[in-house]
C-alpha cells in the first residue's frame, strides 16, 4: 500500500522529532544523565561537608593538644594509663552480668 506523497512528508519530520527526543532523554547529555549527575553532586557535597566538619574537629583537637595541658594530661591518663609519681591507682574488678 502506497502512502500519498503528502502523508510521507509528515513522517520525515515526525521521525526527526522522535530521534531528537530520544537523544534529549537518553543521550550522553540527556535528561537522565543530568539527573544522575545532580545526584552524584549531592552525594559529593554531603561527603565534602562531612570531611570539612571532621577537619574542624581535628584542628580543634590539635590546638588543644598544643596549648591545653589539662587536655593533654587527660589523654595521657585515659589512652596510655599514665599517672603522676605521687599517685596510687586502685583497680577494681568489673562486675559480670
Amino acid at each position: 500500500m502506497k502512502l500519498p506523497f503528502q502523508k510521507k512528508m509528515y513522517l520525515i519530520p515526525a521521525g526527526c522529532i522522535i530521534f531528537i527526543l530520544f537523544f534529549t532523554v537518553f543521550g550522553d547529555k540527556g535528561l537522565l544523565r543530568i539527573i544522575e549527575l545532580k545526584q552524584d553532586k549531592t552525594r559529593v557535597n554531603s561527603r565534602l561537608n562531612d570531611s570539612k566538619s571532621e577537619n574542624e574537629k581535628l584542628k580543634l583537637e590539635i590546638s588543644a593538644l598544643k596549648t591545653d595541658r589539662r587536655y593533654l594530661e587527660s589523654i595521657a591518663r585515659k589512652d596510655f594509663g599514665l599517672v603522676r609519681s605521687n599517685e596510687v591507682i586502685y583497680q577494681f574488678p568489673q562486675e559480670k552480668k
